[in-house]
């Protein structure tokens, strides 16, 4: 954790030197962009995350301390991706807690399709997950994240971004996922969201949820987040920050 730590910190100092491509990034929102980081380009996202959950008469808080993405770049259109996250599990009902490394997960970005004159993006994204976590926060299970990602540009200020995918473990059927946001330019450093997501869990229950939040660009190498979201039809919610550098 302090060499991730130590990596955000290095990137904050360096940030000013940097000049050229602006950062695109895949948070704070559910829907993963689907434009991918330049080629020999180096992007880090982390964030703090708190989610509270548990139905009647049970409360659980889950905090992600950080959950970081590492993003980069091999070729045009082509960037590779390593998540990690620090997890503190605790269930308030019986005062119990735990904490350590969650599972990692390894994977790709590909963009498929760029078509400017009709703002138009579509992309695939992959992830392998290894059970690597530490005790009883790990899956225990291989597993993986497929994600179909499309976008558009609806106007100056505009734009909607939405994922489809296909999550498996190595037993039941796996889950199908979904995701819309819908942005807004609220001015050229400020943006706004609203976000329904959710899943159908083993081709079954239906888990949906919603969130909002902002960015704020400082400059074209460094920005800042914040979001919240709540179950649908599930007792959960959640606040995150965080910030994104690129390289």
């Amino acid at each position: 954790m302090r060499s991730i730590y130590l990596t955000i910190f290095l990137s904050f100092l360096f940030l000013i030197s940097l000049r050229g491509q602006s950062i695109i990034t895949d948070r704070p929102d559910q829907t993963e962009s689907s434009v991918a980081v330049g080629k020999n380009r180096f992007q880090i996202e982390t964030g703090i995350l708190a989610e509270f959950t548990g139905e009647e008469g049970e409360s659980f808080l889950d905090l992600f301390l950080p959950t970081t993405l590492f993003r980069i770049g091999v070729l045009d259109g082509l960037e590779l991706r390593v998540v990690q996250e620090v997890q503190l599990a605790r269930d308030q009902t019986k005062d119990l807690g735990i904490g350590g490394i969650g599972d990692l997960q390894l994977g790709f970005k590909v963009e498929l399709f760029n078509k400017e004159s009709s703002g138009t993006e579509i992309g695939f994204m992959s992830h392998v997950i290894m059970p690597t976590g530490s005790e009883k926060l790990s899956t225990d299970q291989w597993g993986m994240v497929n994600k179909l990602l499309i976008s558009h540009e609806l106007s100056d200020r505009w734009s909607v971004g939405y994922n489809l995918g296909y999550d498996f473990f190595e037993i039941d059927k796996g889950d199908l996922t979904y995701s819309l946001a819908l942005g807004y330019g609220l001015s050229d450093k400020i943006g706004l969201y609203v976000e329904p997501y959710g899943a159908i869990v083993n081709f079954d229950d239906l888990v949906a949820n919603f969130d909002a939040g902002f960015t704020y660009l400082a400059n074209d190498r460094l920005q800042y987040d914040f979001s919240f979201g709540s179950g649908i039809n599930q007792k959960m919610n959640y606040v995150a920050v965080g910030l994104s550098l690129l390289y």
